[in-house]
């Protein structure tokens, strides 16, 4: 009963998470279209598991029409097509991949024809026909021996191809997880038909182990690198629009010693060092540093850290951490307004400029506008 119980919920899970990566925008991309596809397909596998463990095609035959489709056959090609794609690699435009899918038609149209009339009696297939088609649906086994080690091993040669290596990383992991529940499932039938033991319930946790794996592997993973790719889209944008000539802005202001500074000059917008501060925030952005700091900012300013804060404090009435973010939420809300950063989400906008979380970013941004930056994007569409 707990099996069937953790299988159902895998199920929910699953299709809650194709949804997820088809329809979202943050995840929308070709490879994660075939992603979604195999994780419905996996879920239709567990569906079938779970009939069968239920022992549901008895008493409603019309349910084996579910079973008649092999999803074993499509699923490690949705995989394949997911990896092709992911990596970039040339044969993901193939028209050659279709021929992929031929397993699975076979399959498919071979066992549905037969329960149309065994299962649902819509029409009489002569006796000959159906020796024949009795004949084909005994090879589906012998075929799926064959064609599911093929599709593991031709998918991993497309893994290398990825340029980063953390994507490599994580897809070869993804990879494994993904090839682990058609192999279990293959040894538990071979162990059968071999020594007579019935494994399938080993069979059965490591397959819902991996269901789990493959769907935080999924989720993660794909919310990593899209964050990334947004990312690094950003920083392209930003430090296009950044002056060429940014240098000679800080360079014309002549900075004193500390002790050379006079008294008004230290309390007003007049103070050379401030003026620098001022610049190196409002031309270089280095506020988009997540590690800047007091000691970063003094280094480049040639004064104490103490010092810093007491310019900051004395001349904007604010702490050094809020004057900061405050530049940065000044950023991100330029960035929204702007239509080239729209196709971006807001956490790659809100960490581009500097936050160090989801969590610090929405704080900061709420304490001074009022609203979530969800809210301000949408009240200025």
């Amino acid at each position: 009963m707990i099996f069937n119980i953790l299988l159902s919920i895998a199920i929910f899970q699953g299709i809650v998470l194709g949804f997820i990566i088809l329809k979202s925008p943050l995840f929308y991309s070709i490879a994660n279209k075939y992603l979604s596809y195999a994780i419905f397909t996996l879920s239709l596998l567990i569906l079938n598991l779970v009939l069968e463990r239920l022992e549901l095609y008895e008493p409603f035959p019309v349910l084996r029409f579910i079973d008649d489709i092999e999803w074993m056959f499509v699923f490690p090609v949705f995989i394949f097509l997911f990896i092709v794609h992911q990596v970039n690699h040339p044969i993901r435009n193939s028209k050659k991949n279709r021929l992929l899918f031929i397993p699975f038609i076979y399959s498919t149209v071979t066992n549905v024809f037969y329960d149309c009339d065994v299962v649902a009696h819509i029409f009489k297939i002569p006796v000959s026909v159906k020796s024949a088609i009795e004949s084909l649906k005994d090879l589906d086994f012998f075929i799926i021996l064959l064609f599911l080690p093929f599709m593991a091993i031709y998918t991993y040669r497309f893994i290398k191809f990825s340029k980063d290596k953390q994507e490599k990383k994580w897809i070869t992991f993804f990879w494994i997880q993904a090839f682990i529940i058609p192999v279990s499932w293959l040894l538990a039938i071979l162990v059968y038909f071999a020594f007579q033991y019935d494994v399938s319930n080993c069979m059965v946790l490591l397959a819902l182990f991996s269901t789990l794996l493959i769907h935080l592997t999924s989720y993660y993973g794909i919310f990593k690198y899209r964050l990334a790719s947004d990312q690094e889209g950003i920083a392209s944008l930003l430090n296009k629009k950044i002056p060429a000539c940014a240098e000679d802005f800080s360079e014309n202001i002549i900075l004193k010693k500390e002790s050379e500074i006079n008294n008004l000059e230290l309390l007003t917008k007049e103070n050379p060092h401030f003026k620098k501060l001022e610049i190196l925030f409002e031309v270089h952005q280095i506020y988009r540093d997540h590690t800047l700091n007091r000691e970063k900012v003094a280094e480049q300013l040639g004064i104490s850290a103490g010092y810093v804060s007491q310019v900051v404090n004395a001349i904007t009435g604010d702490n050094f951490a809020n004057y900061i973010n405050n530049y940065r939420v000044e950023a991100v809300k330029k960035m929204i307004l702007d239509s080239e950063y729209e196709k971006y989400s807001l956490l790659a906008i809100g960490l581009e400029s500097g936050f160090t979380s989801k969590t610090t970013f929405h704080n900061a941004f709420k304490k001074a506008t009022g609203m979530t930056p969800n809210t301000y994007r949408n009240t200025h569409k």
